[in-house]
């Protein structure tokens, strides 16, 4: 049997963080909206629990990201498929990350991997070295907005 699963990322602002994966992977930022206001009626949360981004509720220190083929719970906008979450955590990033995201260009883009790493450099990523070994492959080690690494091939 297969499990489900989601990467979670600690974050110290779930959704701005979720904004630039979903940028920069183009994915959908996950909308739970619908379930706020039926928890908010049934009392389940109050309305500490809930903020707003983009003009979206959202729930305070979470956001999440979906692929925009996979499929969803239309009532809590939960993604049953490739997915991110963001959590909010009170420490920052101390060291480096033991599991990272490749992202891997257009297949056979001329110059793709270049045109990537510029894009996403103008989504707030920072290139932090150029990787290349030769027929084994050739990638950038870069890092999000808030320095979690990961790799352009």
């Amino acid at each position: 049997m297969t499990l489900g699963w989601k990467l979670v990322i600690d974050s110290t602002n779930a959704p701005a963080l979720a904004d630039f994966w979903a940028a920069a992977l183009g994915y959908e930022v996950e909308d739970p909206g619908a379930l706020i206001e039926q928890l908010l009626a049934a009392g389940h949360v109050g309305e500490e629990a809930i903020a707003e981004h983009r003009g979206r509720r959202t729930f305070r220190g979470y956001a999440a990201v979906r692929h925009p083929e996979d499929p969803f719970d239309a009532t809590s906008g939960v993604g049953r498929g490739r997915r991110l979450l963001f959590q909010e955590v009170p420490e920052g990033k101390t060291g480096k990350n033991r599991l990272h995201i490749d992202v891997h260009s257009e297949p056979g883009a001329s110059g793709g991997r270049d045109e990537l790493v510029a894009r996403l450099e103008g989504l707030g990523a920072t290139r932090i070295r150029e990787v290349n070994q030769g027929p084994a492959g050739h990638w950038w080690i870069m890092q999000d907005p808030e320095g979690n690494e990961f790799c352009v091939s």
